[in-house]
């Protein structure tokens, strides 16, 4: 099973290259990364025949976050021109843009989607499924990470669409707590489809997905990215003094 979803990640990730290629736009992976889950854990469940409780509550987890990711990052993009990210990529790359983008954007975040999947495919293909007191567990806390990425997007949008807030840093609800709730609530996520995935086949070595994702939004492409690009912003230096960076806390009193 691990093999067949290889190659259909393979594929998966190929057409999108095309299909930036095609616009001059390599953010449009980005549209691409919610959905990849959602095509490796619904092809998984139905090609592996385990239609246990575990396996389609795994599965509609992953369908309900991707799909919510998917139509988010495409509201946001639509019509936009490339995210500066990967503008910056095209710029340092040059004549070599076509090449790199397959290999080290696409082609390495396929890589990195079958190592995050590993727990979701290895449940799927786990004949039995109940439900226990670490699979109620592990649904609340994904209930949480939800809460934080949907609310944090939602809380974020609405700021960016009041004109009165052009050129201030979102400093209200749940950014008054983390200056990421977004990729907190991801990563948040991933750890609990860990924990209810534990049963399964893939058992504790399922950690290494949540550990990757926590990992690569911490350091390399959620939070270190975003933070460099407001280095220069003096509000955004006064908000990061007060408020933690990842894990939601009480903001820190001014002096």
């Amino acid at each position: 099973m691990y093999l067949e979803s290889i190659i259909l990640v393979f594929i998966y990730m190929s057409i999108f290259f095309i299909l930036a290629q095609m616009r001059k736009n390599n953010s449009i992976v980005d549209m691409g990364w919610g959905l990849g889950f959602v095509l490796i854990s619904i092809y998984t469940l139905f090609t592996g025949g385990n239609y246990n409780l575990r396996a389609i509550i795994v599965t509609s987890l992953v369908f309900v976050w991707g799909i919510r990711l998917f139509y988010h990052i495409l509201k946001r993009n639509l019509g936009k021109p490339e995210d500066f990210r990967y503008a910056t990529f095209r710029r340092e790359w040059g004549i070599w843009v076509m090449p790199r983008a397959f290999l080290q954007v696409f082609m390495l975040q396929g890589v990195i989607m079958l190592v995050i999947a590993y727990p979701i495919i290895m449940n799927n293909a786990t004949s039995k499924g109940s439900l226990g007191i670490l699979e109620y567990l592990g649904i609340g806390i994904w209930i949480v990470g939800f809460i934080f990425e949907a609310l944090g997007d939602k809380q974020l949008k609405d700021f960016i669409a009041d004109k009165k807030n052009k050129g201030h840093i979102m400093r209200r609800g749940l950014w008054k707590c983390t200056r990421h709730p977004n990729y907190f609530g991801e990563a948040t996520m991933w750890w609990g489809i860990f924990i209810i995935t534990l049963s399964s086949k893939s058992g504790i070595t399922g950690i290494v997905s949540p550990v990757i994702m926590t990992l690569l939004l911490l350091y390399v492409s959620g939070v270190p990215m975003l933070e460099k690009h407001y280095k220069d912003n003096k509000e955004f230096q006064e908000y990061a003094k007060i408020t933690s960076k990842f894990i939601p806390w009480f903001s820190k009193r001014n002096g």
